[in-house]
This record gives structure tokens, sequence and C-alpha cells, in this order.
């Protein structure tokens, strides 16, 4: 027997065995699922009675675990700790451990620009709409190697460097918990809320 006749023969097979038992089956299955009832559908019923409140997986979130990742900061400055930044000491720090990504001066790359540039490529400086943005990720995301290493302080050194470095801040401006929100970003002109309501009213 050659391989295309074995092949024939196997369709030939499932045919017969389609036209012999596939309508009563399928007639049957077909009502069942009209219905809603199946029998893995009963079956999972049954298992799912069986369900403990608790499956004994993973552990209590206590207070100190949860504060760890409630570290959201808000336009408003809500969520910022205490401390206060510098551009000198964030120019340190942004050598140290920034400048390997983003370039000596915030746009040579290879990663994303941090400083508007002659390009005219979307940055903090040109497109972020608040300032308290810019300490909310890159305590949460940077460095790209080790997110979330860097210390509070770091952190809002950095932030004051990198709006020095955009000409968003003077020199010499402190950045604190209370002062960043404060900051008005060049971009945050070009955000409206959204609060369209339909028909004419949408912008």
């Amino acid at each position: 027997m050659t391989k295309h006749t074995a092949v024939y023969v196997v369709i030939g097979i499932a045919l017969a065995l389609l036209i012999c038992c596939g309508p009563a089956d399928m007639d049957t299955s077909t009502a069942d699922m009209r219905r809603g009832k199946t029998d893995w559908s009963d079956g999972l019923e049954a298992y799912q009675a069986t369900w403990p409140d608790k499956f004994g997986i993973g552990r209590q979130a206590d207070q100190s675990f949860i504060a760890k990742w409630d570290i959201d900061v808000r336009p408003d400055g809500k969520g910022l700790p205490k401390g206060e930044g510098s551009v000198k000491d964030g120019a340190v720090v942004y050598r140290r451990k920034c400048a390997s990504c983003h370039g000596a001066n915030g746009y040579e790359g290879p990663e994303d620009k941090l400083v508007t540039d002659s390009s005219g490529t979307n940055t903090i400086g040109n497109y972020w709409p608040y300032a308290t943005t810019i300490f909310d990720y890159v305590r949460r995301a940077m460095p790209f190697n080790a997110p979330g290493s860097l210390t509070d302080q770091e952190v809002y050194d950095i932030t004051a460097y990198l709006l020095y470095l955009n000409g968003i801040i003077k020199e010499e401006y402190k950045i604190t918990a209370t002062t960043l929100p404060q900051i008005e970003m060049p971009a945050k002109k070009r955000f409206v809320p959204d609060d369209r309501r339909g028909g004419s009213e949408i912008k």
C-alpha cells in the first residue's frame, strides 16, 4: 500500500464514522449547550462547591509590606516623602547612575532623551505636565538595571538636576515636598481636563 492510498483509507474511515455516529452525537451536544448544561459545567460547579475559603497561598500583607508599594505621587504632591534635593548634588548622582543610559547632558542617549534639544523630541522639559511625575517615575523605575534602588534623597537630587537641565529651575533652587508641586511645567498648558459629555461639547 502506498502512502497516498493509506491517506485515502484513513479519510474514508473518518468520513464513515462521521456519517454513522456524528449527527446523533452532535444533536445531543447542541441541545445540552442550548440548555446551558454540559458535563464539564456540572462538574465545575460541583468542584467549586468544595473550594475552601482560603487556599493557603501567599501571606497576609501587613502595613509595612503595603507601604513599600504604596509610593505613588500625585500632581498636588501628595505622596512625596520628606527631603530636599539640590541641583549640585543631583549632578553627582546623575553622572554616577544615569549618564550611561541618557548621556552626559541628558540627550545623547542611547536611551530616551531627558532634556530638550534642537530635535524637538518629547522630553521631560517640553512634554511632561507635572514636575512631581519626575520624582514618581524615577523613584519607581530607575535606574534601568536596578529599579527602585535609589534613596528618596537621590531621587530628590536627580529631580532637581533634571529640572535644571531643562531650564525650568535655577541652580540654587531647592526641591522639597512643598516646592516641587508648585513648579509650573512648560507643557502643562498642552493638557486639558477631559470634560467631554458627548455631542457638540466634545473638543
